[in-house]
């Protein structure tokens, strides 16, 4: 499906790219609250009590209505798709297992969904499921493609990062051009994020850089056997890969800086005839969810204990993990629609949105406001 009408925006500024990687290593012995390096933590109002945002961080929701006006009258069955290798989800699992989705009188399924993102999609739109949480960059092309899915609601932003080899001699940007940068696929969110974000740093991710595709678990060992330098990946398969290697790895890159430091990585998104036709349920997701988002962002030890069993790393890792996640970053209305439109113009510069979608038009089109 085509967006006719192309409108072009001035580039983003560039990147300043800044380490989480020596505070994912503190955070993990040592736990200390609140110490995330170069970011800001919100304290986080009463269940109820917003009614607007801060300018200064324009991805706190505009949540107009209380809390408890999103109960729903009785309790409604919902089947919740998501990914249980992703420690950035944990907050899902949170909200299953600690009474948030009964708040609001949802009756949540959640249904591991390990296939590609289109199937994702599909299995939404026939009604397979009501609802899934997923990583925006690879869900944007997908839902070009016309899955009737809407999208509800970000829930924190981070997710992805770029480590480079020292014995490869890759320790920054300029040393990356030439090298091959290991992914776990060729559509990886990971790769679409990393490509615009190469690009913006001068350096062209079709021409100046190779990218191979290796098995998740074995990213780390593509470097170790001089097959790629350069590993692009997701938490805590990537947090993992680091530890093995003792010290090996350096941080080049994140999703989390420069214009991406307010942003969301993972959205909601809901079927279309849900919205549609009973609003209030996808409403009451939605904001049982940013709950749960909230939640962590206070109490990530909790969190992390949780979803603890999902994973083969510690409770210890995944609270460092998780620790530097944004959380507190969750848009929703129009905030959504315009980091929709941001990340749908930013795909473009790199060939991986059709030159014919017009941003705002298609953000218009799969985003919905369910909270206002």
């Amino acid at each position: 499906m085509d967006w006719f009408g192309v409108r072009d925006e001035r580039p983003e500024p560039s990147l300043s790219p800044r380490s989480r990687r020596a505070f994912l290593w503190g955070a993990a012995a040592t736990a200390i609250p609140g110490a995330l390096i170069g970011r800001e933590v919100f304290a986080q109002p009463a269940i109820g009590t917003w009614s607007g945002f801060d300018p200064g961080t324009i991805c706190r929701p505009r949540l107009i209505r209380a809390a408890e006006t999103y109960r729903l009258p009785q309790p409604t069955p919902l089947k919740v798709a998501w990914n249980a290798n992703a420690v950035c989800l944990s907050p899902v699992v949170y909200a299953a297992k600690t009474g948030i989705f009964e708040r609001y009188n949802l009756d949540v399924e959640l249904v591991n969904f390990a296939g590609s993102t289109d199937q994702l999609l599909e299995a939404i739109a026939t009604g397979k499921a009501d609802a899934g949480v997923g990583m925006i960059f690879r869900w944007l092309k997908a839902l070009e493609q016309g899955f009737d899915v809407k999208l509800i609601a970000g829930t924190h932003g981070g997710c992805m990062r770029m480590v480079g080899s020292r014995k490869a001699g890759v320790t920054d940007l300029a040393s990356i051009k030439g090298k091959t940068i290991a992914i776990s696929d060729m559509a990886s969110p990971a790769k679409n994020a990393f490509s615009i974000m190469l690009q913006e740093s001068g350096i062209d991710p079709n021409v100046d850089v190779e990218w191979r595709n290796f098995p998740a678990q074995l990213l780390g060992v593509a470097v170790q056997k001089g097959e790629a330098q350069v590993i692009a990946d997701g938490d805590p398969n990537l947090f993992l890969i680091e530890k093995q290697a003792g010290g090996d790895f350096v941080e080049i890159l994140d999703n989390v800086s420069g214009p991406y430091a307010h942003k969301t990585c993972c959205v909601v998104g809901v079927r279309g005839e849900l919205v549609r036709g009973r609003r209030e349920v996808a409403g009451a997701l939605a904001r049982a969810l940013i709950d749960a988002s909230d939640a962590t962002t206070k109490d990530p030890a909790a969190t992390a204990a949780v979803f603890a069993p999902y994973t083969p790393a510690s409770a210890e890792d995944i609270e460092a993990i998780l620790r530097t996640l944004t959380y507190h970053a969750h848009p929703v209305g129009g905030d959504l629609k315009e980091q929709i439109a941001f990340y749908t113009n930013q795909l473009k510069r790199v060939g991986i949105i059709k030159p014919s979608t017009d941003p705002a038009k298609f953000a218009d089109h799969i985003y919905q406001d369910v909270l206002t």
